[in-house]
């Protein structure tokens, strides 16, 4: 083995050893993070390269220092950007995951960068890569195959236990149990049909943080005991302890939940399910894009046109035929989410 290859492997395991440590020193305590990114993602192949703008709870950060970077890789610039170092880049033989942590002040938090590897493709998988694999909806197997397919993203729906913890579920009644009045100890022990288990959504992130191709497109739903926005602090809670915020895109039909997690994220992309807001409306209400139904695409000619114009993003449900696909990708899609991701990215191919 030459030195360089010895010095980057014993690098890698500094990694490994590293990034645990910093998960279990992380505060989560119910609070918007002291400081936060607009980007999570680190640009591969380009020196130099800007990772993201830092900010606080009120706005843009001021006199940030980097105050860890076991890697050596990055740099604040004079205009406090979070940025590789110039003349360094990071090529595909790079580690998928760096920790750093900034300081502002008084005001400290710790991120994990990740290499941008993901995929471009528009593809989202609804529930995951299930239909045609043999899966489970919102399992770790659909997720799993998803990933192995070449999805963009794999959507999974998300419920609180009556203790509190995220579990895995679309319908509220999963195994014969309401899961909003069912302990999680007794959810975790429904068998799906491929074998699975329910998963919490803590499992979800573990799996996805494993690679860096596929996004976790997180659903939270509506509660039927007005804990919506209890959901909302808890998914953000467990995102801010794993500092897997570079894997995550958000989604709801309650806009309260889409409101509560702008509130402690503004730069979380978030998208809404429901159908009944403007572009214009969810620009002023900082929500990053709409998630709608193709039904409600269909009655609205001018809608992709006030997307553009609003700068928020467009994601269209179910889209399950070729013909649908064909069409709102040669519209503008920026997303579709479909039970058929495997003709759909046939399709993308083309």
């Amino acid at each position: 083995m030459s030195k360089e290859n010895s010095k980057h492997n014993t690098m890698r395991l500094r990694y490994r050893i590293m990034i645990p440590a910093l998960l279990a020193a992380a505060a989560v305590n119910g609070q918007a993070p002291a400081l936060h990114l607009d980007n999570y993602t680190i640009p591969v192949g380009k020196s130099g390269a800007t990772v993201g703008n830092i900010y606080t709870p009120q706005g843009a950060a001021k006199g940030v220092q980097l105050a860890e970077d076991t890697s050596g890789l990055f740099a604040i610039s004079k205009k406090g950007v979070l940025q590789l170092k110039k003349k360094v880049g990071i090529g595909a033989d790079a580690s998928m995951q760096y920790a750093v942590t900034l300081k502002a002040g008084d005001a400290s938090e710790s991120f994990i960068l990740v290499k941008d590897e993901f995929h471009r493709n528009k593809i989202v998988a609804h529930r995951g890569a299930w239909k045609n694999n043999g899966g489970s909806q919102n399992s770790i197997t659909s997720f799993r195959d998803a990933v192995r397919i070449g999805c963009e993203g794999s959507e999974f729906d998300v419920w609180l236990s009556k203790d509190g913890v995220p579990v895995l579920s679309h319908d509220p009644h999963i195994g014969g149990k309401s899961i909003e009045e069912t302990p999680v100890a007794e959810l975790t022990t429904i068998e799906l049909k491929n074998g699975d288990h329910v998963p919490l959504f803590e499992d979800y992130i573990k799996e996805g943080m494993k690679q860096n191709k596929t996004r976790l497109v997180l659903e939270l739903k509506p509660s039927k005991t007005g804990r919506g926005e209890q959901l909302a602090q808890t998914c953000m809670d467990l995102i801010r302890k794993y500092k897997c915020e570079a894997w995550m895109l958000y989604i709801s039909f309650d806009y309260g939940i889409c409101k509560k997690l702008v509130s402690i994220d503004p730069h979380a992309k978030v998208a809404y399910l429901n159908g009944d807001k403007t572009p214009e409306q969810l620009k002023a209400d900082g929500i990053w894009g709409f998630d709608y139904n193709f039904k409600v695409i269909d009655k609205d000619p001018n809608i992709f046109k006030e997307a553009r114009k609003n700068n928020v993003t467009v994601n269209i449900w179910t889209v399950n035929t070729p013909e649908q696909m064909s069409a709102y990708l040669n519209a503008g899609a920026d997303f579709l989410t479909t039970d058929e991701p495997e003709k759909a990215l046939e399709i993308v191919k083309k």
